[in-house]
């Protein structure tokens, strides 16, 4: 099966300077976590990282123990752009495809196996976990206009999976209509096209700000991942 890794990003949140993948933690880079875990999967069989060209040389020596199983692929001003970049660039014989952030590293090998195993009855599968905090909708004026049940309410995580045939028309509907979204169930959804949402958890964080560097740190150095 065929995996993505948009790996473009700059990582300004984390204030490093550089690609935060590139950031280390624990003694390895970010993305060497992330693959380790991707390449314990045993249903992944191919996988591409979309990367910055000038980022190349640097993230690939990061992951020099991975390198030889890595298709490298360049990414585009934004992560739409680069995951489409990413669909187009795939073999032609991937039928299905599962992409993953980059930066959540702690994902468990077993969830990557559920995602494409459900993708084998679905055209579209995204990980996700319940929300259990309050969600309040605001105006601009961040005053609250309403708070839904959150029964309802589940939040997004990766692996995302999606029939390669669909993603593409969907990504091409995206650059037609210049549609702007954080994922690429978004698109699914805006094409009333089904998504599953398949049961994650609460440990599969996106490493975006420092805490987040030094929760992940925890977790791999008490083996809990």
């Amino acid at each position: 099966m065929h995996l993505l890794i948009p790996a473009a990003g700059s990582g300004s949140r984390m204030k490093a300077g550089k690609n935060k993948l590139l950031i280390n933690l624990n003694g390895e880079s970010i993305l060497y976590w992330t693959l380790k875990s991707v390449f314990l999967s045993k249903k992944v069989s191919w996988v591409g990282i979309i990367g910055q060209p000038h980022d190349r040389s640097e993230i690939m020596n990061s992951i020099k123990e991975f390198s030889d199983k890595i298709n490298w692929i360049n990414g585009g001003n934004t992560r739409q752009e680069s995951v489409r970049n990413g669909v187009n660039n795939l073999p032609n014989n991937a039928m299905k495809v599962l992409i993953h952030d980059g930066a959540r590293c702690l994902i468990k090998p077993e969830l990557i196996d559920k995602c494409f195993t459900e993708l084998e009855e679905n055209d579209a599968v995204i990980l996700a976990v319940k929300v259990t905090d309050t969600i309040k909708v605001v105006n601009e004026n961040r005053i609250i206009k309403e708070t839904p049940d959150r029964n309802f309410l589940w939040a997004a995580q990766t692996p995302q999976g999606f029939l390669v045939t669909q993603l593409k028309k969907a990504h091409q509907k995206a650059k037609e209509n210049s549609w702007n979204v954080t994922d690429d169930a978004s698109l699914f959804e805006r094409l009333q096209w089904p998504v599953k949402i398949i049961e994650g958890n609460s440990t599969n964080i996106k490493i975006t700000s420092p805490i987040d560097l030094k929760i992940a740190s925890l977790f791999l150095g008490n083996s809990l991942v």
